[in-house]
């Protein structure tokens, strides 16, 4: 059972245990790679092949051979029924950002990646296609709800937000806060940040816009939202008595 399968779902939740009352430890993305460790139940207990983590998925919509040539490259790609942008033939489901795919066919200025579905070509890069402005990657999500575990535009956690942007130029970085941490190298002593300075605490990170203003997934104010630094550390402290761990750099 330990072949490489692929996400075929628009995003797969990864549960702590095989239950649907176990907490959402964190998402896999259509056309993500996985490894089956076992199965349990109606469960099966996954090793997601990107970040190495694990968890379980219900029995669902995945497939062993998939070749990706391409991934979604803003917030939310609709997904069509038919090669016309016209309201019969939009879907309720939509693609989020990073989640790959491939070319089937090509219709003017939609693709086919799978039966009967289509997105836009304009939605879509090159999979080696690299994004160096964190920014762009992670002002994307702004106003999105905070959702513990969650990975995409229905909801993201302060982990995942930095994450998704190293998941969409293939590079490896921890899901969670405190393997994040310890990844992080470096550990700035300085009390005058800079754009792109990981502000971490126990359980939590931010991403510096400048020299005043950050951008987190704040669980508080449920949505990621964009606050001045000095502010929400002070807040942090006081409200969760949680004091900075570490600072380095995205």
């Amino acid at each position: 059972m330990h072949s490489n399968f692929f996400c075929k779902s628009s995003h797969l939740n990864l549960y702590k245990e095989p239950s649907y009352k176990s907490k959402i430890s964190s998402q896999i993305l259509y056309g993500e790679k996985f490894k089956i460790l076992l199965k349990k139940k109606k469960f099966f207990k996954i090793k997601s092949s990107y970040d190495n983590y694990v968890g379980y998925i219900k029995s669902s919509n995945y497939v062993n051979k998939f070749e990706p040539t391409h991934k979604v490259s803003v917030l939310k790609s609709r997904i069509f029924k038919y090669p016309k942008n016209l309201a019969k033939y939009k879907s309720k489901k939509f693609l989020s950002f990073s989640s790959k795919t491939q070319i089937i066919k090509k219709n003017k200025n939609f693709i086919m990646f799978d039966k009967n579905k289509w997105l836009n070509i304009k939605d879509i890069k090159l999979i080696n296609q690299k994004e160096r402005n964190f920014l762009k990657v992670i002002k994307l999500f702004l106003k999105c709800k905070y959702k513990w575990g969650g990975k995409t535009f229905n909801g993201i956690d302060c982990s995942a937000l930095i994450q998704i942007f190293y998941q969409y130029n293939n590079k490896y970085f921890p899901r969670d806060t405190k393997d994040q941490i310890k990844y992080s190298k470096k550990n700035l002593k300085r009390k005058n940040f800079k754009k792109g300075d990981l502000i971490f605490w126990k359980g939590h990170v931010a991403v510096c816009l400048n020299s005043t203003k950050l951008v987190h997934a704040y669980g508080p104010e449920k949505k990621v939202i964009i606050m001045p630094i000095k502010k929400t550390i002070d807040l942090i402290e006081k409200t969760a008595h949680l004091k900075v761990k570490k600072i380095t750099r995205i």
